[in-house]
């Protein structure tokens, strides 16, 4: 039997430690958490990217009473990006979450179906998304998406 292990390097920053580019990107996901419609689970998420370009592009998640039709605020994020601006580089995202006014205490990280989508972004354009996420107690800079999910599925795998 082989073995090896995965492991994932995590910056714990406050926000003195961000550059002001990171500053401003974390910033719009917060207020991106206010353009949440979440009626349902009452948590409001936003995310913000930001493209090579400077333009940071924001999106926050969207519920629907039929559950599996609502969308993640990085992959609305994602997408708007994706369909307006499709030759545009992604250097960064930022994900910031609230519940009935109050910031999470801890950094959430993306759900495993928005890693994926950000991972085929970071793949296809060849360079890495920098991650960071928002907690009260601490911002979190991982500095792929990859590191988020190593054991990757993309275009590779289907011999394209």
């Amino acid at each position: 039997m082989r073995e090896y292990e995965i492991r994932t390097h995590v910056d714990v920053l406050e926000k003195e430690e961000l550059s002001a580019t990171e500053l401003a990107l974390l910033e719009a996901a917060i207020k991106a958490t206010e353009t949440s419609y979440s009626p349902y689970s009452h948590f409001q998420v936003g995310a913000a990217l930001c493209l090579k370009s400077g333009e940071i592009i924001m999106g926050s998640n969207q519920e629907n009473a039929a559950y599996p039709v609502a969308c993640c605020a990085e992959r609305t994020a994602l997408f708007w990006c994706g369909a307006n601006r499709a030759n545009e580089v992604i250097t960064h995202i930022a994900i910031a979450a609230q519940t009935e006014g109050r910031y999470t205490p801890s950094p959430i990280a993306p759900c495993g179906m928005c890693r994926q989508a950000l991972l085929e972004v970071e793949h296809k354009q060849g360079s890495p998304i920098v991650v960071l996420l928002y907690g009260e107690e601490g911002i979190h800079r991982i500095e792929s998406v990859k590191a988020l999910m190593p054991l990757t599925f993309n275009s590779d795998n289907l011999n394209i």
